[in-house]
C-alpha cells in the first residue's frame, strides 16, 4: 500500500521563491505541493479548502507578517510550520521568536544561481519538511509514520570524511567529564529546558543543534540570558570549561580535541555528514577518539539518524550515553536510531536529562 505524500502549502510574497521552493519540494517523491499563497490571508482561505500536512512560511509579507500568522495558527489550528527566510543577521532574533511561537524548524531561502548551495539547501529543505510532518504538536496528534528517504542520488557521507574512527583501547577516566549533546527538530526548546535545569558549576558541554549559519549565535545569546551556565557560539580553539556550554556554529562541524588534561574545540568546514553540517556524528566520533570514558553522550529529539553511529562509538569507547525518550521528543528519529544500534545506556524523559548529567558527574 502506497504511503500518502506529505502535502505542503508554501506561503511567500515572492513569486520566484514560491516557484523555486515548489520545484525543490516536488522533486522529492514523498512530497506534494498542494498550493502556494502570497500572504497569510490567501493562505487562510487555502487551508479552509484543504488542510496541509506542513506549511513553509516567510517572515516579512504584506498585510500580515509571518510571526503574527504563526501565532494565530498555533492557537487555532496547529499545523507544523517551517519558517523560510533569507536570514540576515538582523533577522535572527525574529526567527527565534518564530521557534518560541511554535515553528518546527527554520531554513534558508535558496540562492538562485549558486548550484552547489542550492543542491545542499534542497536536501535541507526536503528534510526539514519531512521532519515537520513527523512532529508532535499541541492539540494535534502525531502524524503517521512516513518514509525518511531523501530525493536524488546524493551520497550520504559518514564522519569518515572528517576524521577516522576511534582505534585502540577505551581511554581511562583521567580528566573532567565533558558532555556532548546532539539535537535537531524540536531541539531548540528541548535544549532550553534542559540547560535551564543545570547549575552554574555543571560539567563543560558541547552541543550540535542542526541550524542555519548565523542563527546559532542568536540561539546561544538567548540561552545565555536564561541559564545559570554560560552559553556561547563555539569558536575555533575555545576551551571546554566547567559551567560553560559551547554551541556549534551553523554550517560548520564541531570537533572535540584533547590538549593535555583539558579539552578544546575545533571548528571546521567540510562536506555534509549524515546530510548535515554541523553533524552530531562528527562531534560524537571526535569525543570517542579524544575523550573516551571521560565523555558523556546525550542524543535528543530530531529526525533521521545523525548521531546514532557516533553514539555507538562513544559507548564502545567507555562513555556513558543517554537518549531522550519518545514521549517527550518532538520527533523520535535520532534517539530511536541510536537506541536501535545499541549505543545507549539509558533512555529518559526530557525533564530527567539534566539530573542524569549531574548524577554522572557526581559518580566521577
Amino acid at each position: 500500500m502506497a504511503v500518502r505524500k506529505i502535502r505542503v502549502l508554501i506561503i511567500d510574497d515572492s513569486a520566484s521563491v514560491r516557484q523555486t521552493l515548489a520545484s525543490v519540494l516536488q522533486s522529492d517523491p514523498d512530497i506534494e505541493v498542494i498550493g502556494t499563497a502570497s500572504d497569510p490571508f490567501i493562505a487562510a482561505k487555502r487551508i479552509q479548502e484543504e488542510v496541509p500536512d506542513v506549511i513553509t512560511l516567510d517572515v516579512e509579507m504584506p498585510r500580515m507578517d509571518g510571526i503574527t500568522f504563526l501565532r494565530k495558527l498555533m492557537s487555532q489550528h496547529p499545523i507544523p510550520v517551517v519558517m523560510c527566510s533569507s536570514l540576515t543577521e538582523e533577522g535572527t532574533e525574529t526567527l527565534m521568536q518564530a521557534l518560541e511561537a511554535g515553528a518546527v524548524d527554520v531554513i534558508l531561502k535558496p540562492r538562485i544561481g549558486a548550484a552547489d548551495h542550492l543542491a545542499e539547501q534542497a536536501t535541507r529543505i526536503c528534510e526539514a519538511v519531512k521532519s515537520a510532518a513527523e512532529a508532535r504538536l499541541r492539540q494535534r496528534p502525531a502524524a503517521a509514520a512516513r518514509s525518511a528517504s531523501l530525493s536524488g542520488t546524493q551520497k550520504k557521507l559518514t564522519a569518515d570524511v572528517m576524521l577516522p574512527p576511534p582505534s585502540g583501547r577505551p581511554m581511562a577516566r583521567t580528566t573532567e567529564m565533558v558532555v556532548c549533546v546532539g539535537a535537531s527538530t524540536g531541539g531548540t526548546e528541548a535544549l532550553r529546558e534542559m540547560l535551564e535545569m543545570l547549575p552554574a558549576n555543571a560539567p563543560g558541554m558541547v552541543i550540535v543543534q542542526h541550524m542555519p549559519e548565523k542563527f546559532t549565535a542568536a540561539f546561544a545569546r538567548r540561552l545565555n540570558s536564561l541559564c545559570e551556565v554560560e552559553v556561547k557560539e563555539a569558536a575555533d580553539g575555545d576551551p571546554v570549561l566547567r559551567g560553560h556550554v559551547l554551541i556549534a556554529p551553523g554550517d560548520h562541524h564541531l570537533l572535540l580535541e584533547r590538549q593535555g588534561a583539558r579539552y578544546q574545540i575545533s571548528v571546521r568546514t567540510g562536506p555534509l555528514v549524515s546530510r548535515h553540517r554541523p553533524s552530531v556524528d562528527v562531534l560524537f566520533r571526535s569525543a570517542a577518539r579524544s575523550a573516551g570514558s571521560n565523555a558523556m553522550g546525550v542524543i535528543m529529539t530530531g529526525m533521521g539518524d545523525d548521531g546514532a553511529r557516533g553514539m555507538l562509538e562513544m559507548h564502545q569507547a567507555g562513555a556513558h550515553t543517554i537518549a531522550q525518550d519518545e514521549a517527550t521528543s518532538v520527533v523520535f528519529g535520532m534517539p530511536k536510531e541510536a537506541i536501535a544500534r545499541g549505543g545507549v545506556n539509558r533512555v529518559v524523559p526530557l525533564a530527567q536529562i539534566a539530573r542524569e548529567i549531574l548524577a554522572e558527574d557526581r559518580r566521577r
